[in-house]
């Protein structure tokens, strides 16, 4: 096994890359960081390029399986390692690794393996917070897989990495799928599109989940237009009390969610 390598110049072509990378500006690649995010990437079989750690990092059982899976661990000064991270209290260890290929066919898989048959479609969703975190629901869930639509936050941008703590690794994503194409889809694949909506006349829970849906959720500052309403056959409102007019989109998507496994659960012998 090789020697770790140590960078010592800022402008190195390797810390140059890793920050491209975490800009987004390298669609081949991801940024994960952090020691359990970094375990995360590990447990789900991602394909590890580089690690970066701090000279002041002290995990080497942690180190030690990352050099199971590449040769280029590269140790950073305290200093340096922040110039390349993304966050500012920095747990000093990062990797790139391969972007996870377009997630289409699983989720046409799990469909037919799944016992909760609900993919969920995010309409432009711009909160990269809000996007992983629903990854990180939907996986609870159970759900198929996620399919984001052209013009949304990037699912495996290191904020939205973070915030899906690992299931962006291992959870279906299908990306820059448009509208219309996300409805065509759904029917093809004999799923009802549902949209959610407030201002939808059923709750809920008096919708029928155990039946397959592509669950439609728009974004967090305009929602759904009238005319992509209009595709939809069916909408569903999450009541609420005390003049509280919506619920934040990662908190009703979850809600959502889990009527939909609790259904399923409850039909279950």
């Amino acid at each position: 096994m090789s020697e770790i390598e140590r960078i010592t110049s800022r402008d190195n072509r390797r810390l140059i890359n890793a920050r491209n990378v975490r800009d987004g500006k390298v669609k081949t690649q991801i940024f994960v960081e952090g020691r359990r995010l970094v375990s995360e990437a590990l447990r789900s079989d991602l394909i590890i390029n580089e690690c970066f750690v701090s000279e002041d990092f002290r995990e080497e059982e942690l180190i030690a399986s990352l050099r199971l899976h590449t040769e280029k661990v590269i140790e950073l000064s305290t200093k340096l390692f922040s110039t390349v991270a993304d966050t500012e209290q920095s747990q000093g260890i990062l990797v790139l690794a391969d972007r996870p290929i377009s997630g289409r066919l699983l989720i046409e898989e799990n469909l037919n393996s799944n016992s909760v048959r609900l993919v969920i479609f995010l309409k432009e969703i711009n909160n990269p917070s809000n996007l992983g975190a629903i990854l990180r629901s939907a996986e609870a869930a159970g759900v198929a897989g996620v399919v984001v639509s052209a013009n949304s936050a990037d699912p495996f941008s290191a904020k939205a990495l973070r915030s899906a703590m690992g299931s962006g690794f291992r959870l279906p994503v299908w990306e820059n799928v448009t509208f219309d194409e996300a409805i065509s889809w759904a029917v093809t694949h004999t799923l009802i599109p549902t949209a959610a909506d407030t201002s939808a006349d059923r709750s809920y829970t008096e919708s029928d989940w155990k039946v397959p849906r592509l669950l439609i959720l728009g974004s967090e500052a305009h929602g759904l237009t009238n005319e992509e309403l209009g595709k939809i056959p069916e909408k569903v409102k999450i009541p609420m009390q005390n003049g509280v007019e919506s619920l934040n989109l990662a908190v009703s998507a979850a809600v959502l969610m889990f009527e939909a496994q609790r259904q399923i659960q409850i039909s279950q012998p």
